[in-house]
């Protein structure tokens, strides 16, 4: 991974799946599947073409998905997730710079380590160290 740390992925609140899975796969022609409880009923959104390890397989493509809108959570607007080489150092870095982290890493299981933060205007945008592949 080069060390411009890319935008890798998207993510946007949704209130009724399968409105928003109708309205995608029929308006764009995306693949969405939605997880279940045990993964905070997600729903992944293939956009482009991907290679066995998820990966997308033309370069400057980004696949999504769509999470459950929830008022008490700080923000329900579309945001990005930026891959990092070290997510400690990458948060350590956000917050000397005046971001605020969300909480501790979570391991999502074959994708790699995700924490969401504040940037310094209040966005909420995430960050991923990819598991080995």
């Amino acid at each position: 991974m080069s060390n411009k740390n890319p935008v890798v992925h998207f993510e946007m609140p949704y209130e009724n799946h399968e409105r928003l899975i109708k309205f995608y796969s029929n308006a764009f022609g995306w693949e969405l599947q939605k997880m279940g409880e045990e993964m905070g009923n997600y729903i992944t959104a293939a956009t482009a073409e991907t290679d066995e390890n998820r990966m997308v397989k033309t370069p400057g493509t980004i696949n999504g998905g769509f999470f459950p809108k929830n008022p008490e959570l700080p923000s329900l607007y579309p945001s990005v997730v930026i891959a990092v080489d070290n997510i400690k150092e990458s948060m350590k870095k956000i917050t000397e710079l005046g971001g605020e982290v969300f909480g501790e890493p979570v391991e999502i299981p074959g994708i790699g380590q995700y924490v969401s933060f504040a940037d310094t205007e209040g966005n909420r945008i995430s960050i991923l160290q990819p598991a080995k592949m």
